[in-house]
C-alpha cells in the first residue's frame, strides 16, 4: 500500500539551476533522471502526492541579488509547472492541494529557505506570497538581521522586534513560518508570537542526533499547543550521531582551507572527498525512530516528511531518492502504525496545519 506524501522540502530547482541553468531539454525528468534524486517516474513511485519545492538561494548572495535569484527560482517552478501539466499543478491552498491529489496531479508549492530572499522588506515578502510562495524559512545557515541561525554565532539571541513583525505578517497573509535553520532562541521566540502554526519543513529530533538545526524537545512539545508540525529530514548528519560528529569533523577542515562553514559551497566538495572516511549511512530505520520520538514528544498530529531531497550530498541507506519513502512507511508499519497514522504523516497533519494557518490569515484583523 502507497501512503501519499506531501514533503516538505526538496532543492530540485537550485540543483537544475547549477547542472543545467534550468534548461529542461537537458535533463529527462519525465522519462528518469539519474544525475538528480528527483524525477516524475519517482515521484510516483514514491507516493509523493505534493512536493514544497524550495526555492532557495545562497547567503552568498545577498540583499537585491538574493530577491532576484530568489524571484528566478519561483519563475523556474512556474515554468515546470507549465511544463508537465498532466502531473504538476501549482497550488496556492490546501483545497488546492486536496483537489490535486483527487486528480491525481503533484501539488506544487513553493518555500523560500531563508529571510535573506526578502532583504528586510515586508514588501517583497507580500510579494513573494502573491506569486506563490507557501512559506518562508526565518534564517538559512547565516543570519539576518532580524534573526539568527542554528548555525550561526549568537547576534540576537533570538528574534528582534522586526523579526516579529515577520511572523506578524506572515500570519496575516497566509504563509507558514518555517523555523528548520533557526536558533532554539528563534524558534522559542517566534512559537509566542505566532497565531498560527508554524512548520519545521526539514528537521529532525535533537534528543536523538544533537545537531543544532534538529529540533529541542521542549520546542517539540509546544507544538501540540500551536498546531504546528514537524517534517522529520533524511539528512545524515541530522539523523545519526555519528554523521553529525563526522560532519563537524569536515566542517574544521572547511575552515582550515580558509572555507566558510556555514556555505555549502565550501563544505559540499569537502563532504564529497572525504565521504569515504564517514561512518555507514544511517538507515530508514534510523530515520524512523526520529518519527518515534517527534510521536512521543510533540504527539502524532505534528508529525510530517521534509526529505531534503537535492539539498544533501548524502542520503540514508533505503531512501536514496524520491522512490523511497513507501520502505519508511513500512518501517513505521512494523514498528505498529496504523494505515490512518500513516496517512496522517504522510500528508494529512501538514494540510490540516496550512488549513488552521490560512484560517488565521482570513480572520478580520482585531
Amino acid at each position: 500500500m502507497t501512503t501519499p506524501v506531501l514533503d516538505g522540502h526538496n532543492d530540485l530547482p537550485w540543483a537544475l539551476r547549477e547542472h543545467c541553468d534550468y534548461d529542461l531539454s537537458a535533463v529527462d525528468l519525465a522519462g528518469g533522471a539519474p544525475v538528480v534524486h528527483t524525477d516524475l517516474p519517482r515521484l510516483r513511485a514514491g507516493g509523493v502526492a505534493g512536493q514544497f519545492w524550495s526555492v532557495f538561494v545562497p547567503c552568498s548572495l545577498a540583499g537585491d541579488a538574493a530577491v532576484t535569484a530568489t524571484l528566478e527560482q519561483v519563475d523556474f517552478v512556474h515554468r515546470l509547472v507549465r511544463a508537465f501539466p498532466d502531473d504538476l499543478v501549482l497550488c496556492r491552498t490546501a483545497d488546492q492541494v486536496e483537489a490535486a491529489m483527487e486528480a491525481g496531479r503533484i501539488a506544487s508549492l513553493m518555500g523560500m529557505e531563508g529571510g535573506h530572499s526578502v532583504n528586510c522588506s515586508l514588501g517583497t515578502l507580500r510579494m513573494m506570497g502573491a506569486l506563490g510562495v507557501r512559506y518562508m524559512t526565518l534564517t538559512h545557515n547565516e543570519n539576518v538581521p532580524w534573526a539568527d541561525s542554528a548555525t550561526d554565532e549568537p547576534a540576537l539571541h533570538g528574534l528582534s522586534d522586526f523579526g516579529r513583525d515577520v511572523v506578524r505578517e506572515m500570519n496575516r497573509i497566509g504563509m507558514f513560518v518555517d523555523l528548520s535553520h533557526v536558533s532554539a532562541d528563534v524558534m522559542r521566540d517566534a512559537l509566542e508570537v505566532t497565531t498560527a502554526p508554524v512548520i519545521f519543513s526539514h528537521s529532525s529530533a535533537r534528543a536523538v542526533c544533537d545537531h543544532p538545526r534538529n529540533v529541542p524537545d521542549d520546542v517539540l512539545g509546544a507544538l501540540s499547543g500551536n498546531g504546528g508540525v514537524c517534517m522529520v529530514t533524511f539528512v545524515p548528519q541530522f539523523v545519526s550521531q555519528s554523521w553529525a560528529d563526522w560532519y563537524v569533523e569536515a566542517l574544521d577542515v572547511v575552515a582550515d582551507r580558509g572555507g566558510d562553514r556555514r556555505r555549502f559551497e565550501d563544505v559540499d566538495p569537502v563532504l564529497e572527498e572525504r565521504m569515504h572516511l564517514g561512518p555507514p549511512l544511517p538507515t530508514v530505520v534510523d530515520v524512523a525512530d526520529h518519527v518515534d520520538h517527534v510521536r512521543e514528544v510533540a504527539g502524532l498530529d505534528h508529525l510530517g516528511i521534509g526529505g531534503d531531497y537535492d539539498g544533501t550530498v548524502s542520503v540514508p541507506r533505503g531512501l536514496e531518492d524520491v522512490s523511497g519513502y513507501p520502505r519508511l512507511f513500512d518501517e513505521l508499519r512494523r514498528r505498529g502504525y496504523a494505515e490512518d497514522e500513516l496517512r496522517r504523516i504522510g500528508s494529512g497533519n501538514v494540510l490540516r496545519a496550512m488549513q488552521d494557518m490560512e484560517a488565521v490569515a482570513s480572520s478580520p484583523d482585531e
